[in-house]
């Protein structure tokens, strides 16, 4: 449903984290009405973040942000490896909502120490907003190809095109310990897997780094995953490729659906047809991040808002990471129950 917010329910919200997530956060909720407040280490972040719009104050710690004021939200938009701990701490200083940007740690058992906490925790898997991804799973689900039998998920996209503004050794998708690389950071498509598929049974994975970028974290992972029905699906996500590709697609017993997200169009073929029938979409890119920002807004107001991203999504998301990381250690396939 469309959220309608009156004049006098404007929303202090305090972004932690002004990097590139932190932003578009903070544009979008401004967007929306809510007045922001934003916490960073960088002081030329906060700069960057200021000129985009209007900031009640600017924070160089989270332990003077919570101090100088009482908030009705907070964006957690650090990288992954601080997640965890920033989101613990501004609930224990003041039980609000708090979106958490993906993914929702650096392992399933660091994030299990937000379980407590579930019911005020969204997690921005945000391509659970996006329209498009919505109807490929609406029809994946209402069974209009038939059984599934296998799908694919790909991203490709070079990181030195992801931030064109900064160097790309200074992202920190170029650093693991900083919870960067193609494993955790396009997670999305682990979550996009589980959201459609449910957990699988098995998983078999190469997560690597094989290209000349100057990074110390994963640039190409290969996933074999099995399920329990007799569906296979084949999981690539890289930081090489130009040009950039995302796309997934389904098999079933009586047809096929494709989607690309460069072309923002879903491919559609049923038995005994020889030519694809095309739905074209005019949502742009920011629309999934515009609908989870109205999700996070009717959940502080109390109305009963149905949460599309849990802490148990993310934690799912992270045991699926977690295994692809033990399969590449070890050579060999992770059964998980």
């Amino acid at each position: 449903m469309s959220p309608h917010f009156s004049d006098d329910s404007d929303l202090h919200i305090l972004v932690v984290g002004a990097g590139s997530a932190g932003k578009r956060h903070a544009r979008n909720l401004r967007l929306l009405g809510c007045r922001i407040s934003a916490c960073d280490p960088r002081h030329d972040r906060l700069l960057e973040i200021e000129h985009e719009g209007p900031l009640v104050r600017t924070f160089a710690t989270l332990d003077r942000a919570l101090l100088a004021d009482v908030y009705d939200g907070f964006i957690i938009a650090s990288p992954p490896p601080y997640h965890v701990d920033q989101t613990l701490q501004v609930l224990d200083s003041q039980y609000k909502w708090v979106m958490c940007e993906k993914p929702l740690s650096t392992s399933a058992q660091d994030a299990r120490r937000l379980k407590p906490h579930a019911g005020r925790v969204m997690v921005g898997y945000t391509y659970r907003w996006w329209p498009p991804i919505q109807t490929f799973r609406s029809m994946l689900r209402s069974g209009e190809i038939g059984a599934v039998r296998s799908m694919r998920f790909v991203m490709s996209a070079h990181l030195e095109d992801w931030h064109p503004w900064e160097k790309y050794q200074d992202f920190f998708m170029a650093h693991r310990a900083q919870g960067g690389g193609a494993l955790l950071d396009e997670s999305h498509f682990v979550d996009l897997m589980l959201w459609m598929l449910g957990l699988p049974s098995k998983v078999y994975a190469h997560v690597d780094k094989i290209s000349s970028l100057e990074i110390d974290s994963d640039d190409n992972v290969d996933m074999l995953v099995s399920y329990p029905n007799n569906i296979r699906v084949n999981l690539h996500l890289d930081l090489i490729g130009r040009p950039h590709q995302r796309s997934i697609t389904a098999v079933g017993e009586a047809g096929t659906l494709v989607y690309s997200y460069e072309e923002n169009a879903l491919r559609s073929s049923r038995l005994g047809e020889h030519a694809w029938t095309v739905e074209q979409f005019n949502c742009e890119r920011n629309d999934m991040f515009l609908g989870a920002a109205k999700e996070f807004m009717l959940l502080i107001h109390g109305e009963d808002a149905h949460v599309s991203c849990s802490v148990e999504d993310g934690i799912a998301a992270l045991v699926v990471v977690d295994a692809c990381r033990h399969s590449a250690r070890t050579g060999s396939s992770v059964s998980l129950d």
